[in-house]
């Protein structure tokens, strides 16, 4: 049977070359006569696939020596919880940017910990738009402000980095990887793998050095990023072969030229899809077009009673995960790194059929 193109939010698409390696590798990892999967993760070849892992991904991203480099798990949605338990620092407040589904999850969360302030918001226009920098509204006192650099559900993407006067932390699940990103600017980010990393089971956590050590009285072992940067994030046995099939990805993306490159292929599959859906009275974008999602495009049809025969012809045609989120339905077209050029050519031309058809 022939690859599908896979529309998936995530876990998404990962490159054929990867899976290729991996699966040639599964049985014997370079002569060690087993799989990764069966690794110690205290023997020596685990723990150089780790290193090289974070090596390259600190190339990829330029992280400065100024800030530590962790493989965690428990996904995004953890974070949001460890984040205040770890930078609050006894301040009792946080800012944070409302973008989204995703933002929103993270307040709430944080609201269990700290009296959470909502520095800016775009949800007097249904969450379609990322606010300008005029829009915030930060505390000084603020221990951080936090903000979804890329909403996954409504597809709004920040092209640009908030200035604050407080350390920055994002949520960069979607988008990570996608484009160069000045991580000096940040005092935190976070992102799941599953995107645009690897399998689910991984979170990157890249956090600046003098933001590690204050984790609140009684915050557990695991979840204190000070004890977890000491042990090289192997407090506990971490998640091992998602970690190897990250590290092949981001070899992957050095061969392919670095995230420079990727911004380019992403900005054109991102510009053949949007001006697809622009064209045509049929479908339609929401978001306001400087802050649409290069990663995640959703769209709706004029009659979504029209919704499953989309979906049901779009399969037929090897097209799969284009079902919009259940809490605002339509369509999504999730185009990560991994998807080629020709997966989003093959939308685009199946959309205009069915417009011709259907319209």
């Amino acid at each position: 049977m022939s690859r599908i193109f896979n529309f998936s939010a995530g876990p998404a698409v990962l490159p054929e070359e990867v899976l290729t390696r991996a699966g040639d590798e599964m049985l014997d990892w370079r002569g060690a006569g087993m799989c990764v999967m069966e690794m110690s993760h205290r023997g020596k070849e685990f723990i150089a696939i780790a290193a090289e892992a974070e090596q390259d991904l600190r190339e990829l991203l330029a992280v400065p020596k100024s800030h530590k480099l962790l493989f965690l798990q428990g996904g995004a949605t953890l974070q949001f919880a460890q984040i205040p338990m770890n930078l609050l620092a006894g301040r009792g407040r946080a800012d944070y940017v409302a973008t989204g589904e995703w933002s929103k999850k993270a307040i709430k969360e944080a609201q269990a910990y700290c009296d959470v302030h909502v520095a800016a918001s775009s949800e007097d226009q249904a969450f379609t738009y990322f606010p300008s920098q005029e829009a915030f509204q930060i505390r000084s006192d603020a221990a951080y402000l936090h903000y979804c650099s890329n909403e996954t559900i409504g597809g709004v993407e920040a092209h640009w980095i908030p200035e604050s006067p407080v350390p920055l932390v994002a949520d960069a699940s979607s988008h990570i990887l996608s484009r160069p990103l000045d991580v000096s600017k940040f005092g935190l980010i976070y992102a799941g793998a599953q995107k645009n990393i690897g399998p689910a089971g991984l979170t990157i956590v890249i956090v600046r050095d003098d933001l590690i050590g204050k984790a609140a009285e009684g915050t557990p072992s695991v979840m204190d990023y000070r004890q977890q940067a000491a042990a090289d994030s192997m407090l506990n046995t971490p998640a091992t072969y998602s970690i190897y099939i990250a590290g092949l990805v981001f070899k992957w993306l050095k061969a392919q030229g670095g995230l420079a490159e990727m911004e380019k292929r992403n900005a054109a599959k991102a510009k053949l899809l949007y001006e697809t859906i622009d064209a045509s009275g049929f479908y339609r974008n929401p978001v306001r077009p400087q802050d649409r999602s290069r990663m995640n495009v959703p769209f709706t049809l004029r009659d979504a009673a029209l919704d499953g025969a989309f979906l049901k012809g779009a399969e037929q045609a090897g097209m799969v995960q284009l079902k919009g989120h259940r809490s605002v339905g339509g369509m999504r077209a999730s185009i990560y790194n991994a998807m080629p050029i020709e997966g989003v050519r093959r939308l685009a031309a199946y959309m205009k059929e069915f417009e011709a058809k259907h319209g």
